[in-house]
């Protein structure tokens, strides 16, 4: 599969993924976000999708979910407010949130749109392994979606490789056990964990994810993986600065 993130991984970079909460700060910031992180040379948008109980995410993004969903965020909002996002954006999209909302829109309907409108991945962290392969796999193709996987410190070297075998992008590396943005640096616990996963040499590149906030954590992640997400840290900023401020803080980073 040939999609804009297969295309994107073969770049000679490491590449520099930003998360945030669509429909935060306010309803309508998100083709605006997305549109300012392509200008300032982000090369891949994680769009959240809000949902009430999001079990991995920090208070950070907990927040920015329940703020998005008081402005009125719904899936549907968000299908309408990016009908039109290739026309002004080319980078990969991916669309990050629970399998509740998907599954209440109809898994197939929401893959259908998501290839409608151009999205090139999904990630679910809340859909098992088996029960994607069993049941799921087969529409995500159809429509072209790339399935983004995690793993974590704790997730075993047989399972990584079943992950591997099931994944036809990359895979997203937690740097800790932890919920987002809670860690501030990156101890000798998961450079260990990024050197073991390195050495396990997969056919997927990994990106990581968790904990980074700057560009000394940003280089650090990227030592031994392609490239980096960064979510809370961008939210914060979204937060303090409003949706105007962008290129502030990729310029930090890069």
């Amino acid at each position: 599969m040939n999609n804009r993130i297969n295309q994107k991984l073969q770049e000679d970079k490491k590449l520099l993924s930003i998360y945030f909460t669509a429909g935060y700060p306010s309803l309508n910031d998100t083709e605006k976000i997305i549109e300012d992180l392509e200008k300032n040379g982000v090369d891949m948008v994680e769009i959240g999708l809000p949902f009430s109980d999001p079990l991995a995410d920090g208070p950070t993004i907990q927040e920015s979910s329940t703020a998005a969903l008081k402005n009125g965020m719904t899936t549907e909002i968000l299908f309408e407010q990016l009908k039109d996002i290739r026309k002004s954006v080319s980078i990969p999209l991916i669309v990050m949130g629970y399998f509740n909302p998907m599954l209440q829109y109809g898994v197939e309907a929401f893959c259908k749109k998501c290839n409608k409108i151009g999205i090139d991945g999904i990630i679910m962290p809340d859909l098992p392994l088996d029960v994607y392969q069993s049941d799921y796999e087969a529409v995500f193709k159809k429509c072209g979606l790339i399935n983004v996987f995690l793993i974590t410190p704790q997730t075993s070297d047989e399972r990584i490789r079943q992950i591997d075998e099931a994944s036809n992008g990359f895979i997203y590396m937690v740097s800790s056990a932890s919920v987002t943005g809670s860690k501030s640096g990156f101890g000798k616990e998961q450079k260990t964990y990024f050197q073991r996963i390195a050495e396990m040499q997969l056919k997927n590149p990994q990106i990581v994810g968790f904990g980074i906030k700057d560009a000394e954590t940003f280089q650090t992640a990227t030592k031994n993986a392609k490239g980096a997400i960064i979510g809370s840290a961008f939210i914060k900023h979204l937060t303090a600065h409003g949706a105007d401020s962008v290129s502030d803080f990729v310029q930090k980073i890069r």
